[in-house]
């Protein structure tokens, strides 16, 4: 069980920061400190492997997401708080980093956003049933703005990690929730996202 977690982990990184098509199990199997024989015996292929750091990565995610759901507050405060968490674990969690470049790099495998998505949905259909949204707010437009806000935070993630600026994808997107909730929520300052 330890080879296979190392293995994983190994991998987890490199996917994470090369990209499945160049990673290989060879570097794979250096970096986990294993031979590819012990790679090998645990996962037949690059593919079987991806698969298991992919379904990691989700897991992950959908815990984080049921209790996003389990905290206190209205339905649109747990969407927000969602929103929150998941830029959280791109910043934070290997496992979810890998599984969503997998998912962008491999077009077989659900995007990342099939396991959060249909939650987003459903708290957006239940902030509009208890009046929590602007009369006529189309809620599948406020579903589409999550999931572009969720790509902003990944291309966040990606490509300003090392910018000088040191705001984190969930202060950024804290901060653009505020100025979006003016727009659609019917009391802002009742759901205005907390950070820390």
């Amino acid at each position: 069980m330890r080879t296979r977690a190392s293995v994983m982990s190994a991998a987890a990184a490199a996917f994470q920061r090369e990209g499945y098509d160049r990673s290989s199990l060879a570097r794979i199997s250096k970096a986990s400190g294993m031979s590819v024989g012990a790679v090998t015996f645990h996962f037949s292929s690059k593919e079987e492997l991806a698969n298991a750091v992919d379904r990691k990565g989700r897991s992950v995610t959908l815990t984080t997401v049921e209790q996003a759901c389990a905290e206190p507050g209205t339905a649109l405060r747990r969407l927000i708080g969602l929103t929150l968490h998941l830029a959280r674990l791109m910043e934070e969690d290997p496992w979810v980093s890998a599984a969503i470049r997998l998912a962008r790099e491999r077009p077989q495998v659900p995007a990342w956003s099939a396991v959060w998505l249909p939650t987003v949905n459903e708290l957006l259909d239940l902030a509009s049933e208890n009046g929590e949204l602007r009369a006529g707010t189309p809620v599948g437009d406020v579903a589409t703005l999550v999931e572009h806000l969720t790509a902003g935070a990944e291309v966040h993630v990606m490509y300003h990690r090392t910018d000088d600026d040191h705001e984190s994808a969930v202060e950024r997107m804290a901060r653009l929730w505020c100025l979006i909730l003016r727009g659609f929520s019917v009391d802002p300052s009742g759901v205005e996202p907390v950070t820390d």
